[in-house]
């Protein structure tokens, strides 16, 4: 009887066993992809490391040519005026001509990353960064802002600065040199009056 007993508690369990639902979790997320892969930024918070490589050139130039001449003349037989004056005349002139051409030309290149600030419904990412660089008393910075598709964005978390949209790129310094470069007040005084 005791066997049986002890079969039939086996039967149960087993039973039981086969009769709880089973399921099995994940360790990753579904959306993540290959667990080889690295995991590409598409969340507010996520990092994007934005390499700028950006060259601009610009050029203008202007010629400017005037001309002006007048006289007046008076002679005799015009009146009393002519007797007392004989012969009176006046002229004058005026000419100008100016010539001028400005060249400007920049580059930057270095990598800033900047971190998702919003996500945006057609899968693109406003992404917003900054870098501080301190060398020898001079303070440079680096501020990037834009958006980016998430299929420009490579493996490796990182987006060449041209594919960033409407994006603006300033890089400002300060310190002794800048300063020092820039004109004094006595001169921007002077160039403000002529």
């Amino acid at each position: 009887m005791m066997r049986r007993s002890a079969v039939f508690l086996i039967a149960v369990l087993l039973g039981a066993a086969l009769i709880v639902p089973v399921s099995a979790a994940s360790l990753f997320p579904l959306d993540s992809g290959s667990m080889f892969a690295d995991r590409k930024a598409r969340g507010v918070g996520d990092l994007v490391t934005v390499i700028i490589v950006e060259q601009a050139q610009a050029r203008q130039s202007a010629n400017t040519t005037t001309g002006k001449e007048s006289r007046v003349e008076v002679g005799p037989g015009l009146g009393v005026l002519a007797d007392l004056i004989p012969l009176f005349g006046m002229g004058g002139g005026d000419s100008f001509s100016a010539q001028g051409q400005t060249t400007r030309g920049g580059s930057l290149t270095a990598k800033v990353t900047t971190r998702v600030t919003e996500v945006l419904p057609n899968d693109t990412l406003r992404i917003e960064g900054r870098q501080s660089i301190v060398i020898n008393g001079e303070e440079q910075e680096i501020v990037i802002r834009g958006t980016v598709r998430s299929r420009d964005i490579a493996p490796d978390n990182t987006v060449l600065s041209p594919l960033v949209a409407d994006a603006e790129i300033s890089f400002v310094g300060s310190g002794i040199v800048t300063d020092k470069n820039s004109p004094g007040i006595l001169t921007r005084l002077f160039n403000w009056l002529f």
